[in-house]
């Protein structure tokens, strides 16, 4: 089947995309979009997270073909340009990287909770990121990163 989708902003379609395709697949293997990661394949660890019309999805439980005249927003897609956006810079500048495998989907959940909840509260930032597993930092550091972006989109 042909897939044609808006992807950080610009149509891409890809051919012979087979029926039980991921959305993860199509967008790291066919459209060359590593940024979402691929570890559980069963939508637990949130490293895939990826929006799709503005929902934040694990992209491993989503079909390609469910993406089909849809947006797809990646963590590449966060930035502008070679520009970070300031959820990316937060997380680079707290130290909140360190393996990197966790980081596209914990960066895509602190995006979508900072859009929803600009001042959140810890409890509110703990509940946002809790669908997303990280294996190096012990969370603390990406506390400090959602707080950082936080306060810097506030001072805008």
């Amino acid at each position: 089947m042909r897939v044609t989708t808006t992807v950080n902003g610009t149509e891409r379609t890809a051919d012979d995309v087979w029926p039980g395709e991921s959305l993860l697949h199509l967008l790291r293997e066919r459209l060359g979009l590593p940024g979402a990661k691929n570890a559980c394949e069963q939508g637990e660890c949130g490293s895939c997270t990826v929006y799709l019309d503005g929902e934040p999805v694990c992209a491993c439980l989503v079909a390609a073909g469910q993406a089909i005249g849809r947006k797809v927003t990646t963590v590449e897609g966060l930035a502008a340009g070679q520009a970070l956006h300031p959820v990316q810079e937060a997380f680079v500048e707290a130290g909140a990287v360190q393996c990197g495998f966790c980081t596209p989907g914990l960066v895509v959940a602190a995006h979508d909770l900072l859009a929803r909840v600009p001042e959140p509260s810890d409890p509110e930032i703990r509940e946002a990121l809790a669908g997303n597993l990280c294996r190096c930092t012990g969370y603390e550091k990406i506390l400090d990163a959602v707080r950082l972006a936080a306060r810097r989109q506030a001072a805008r």
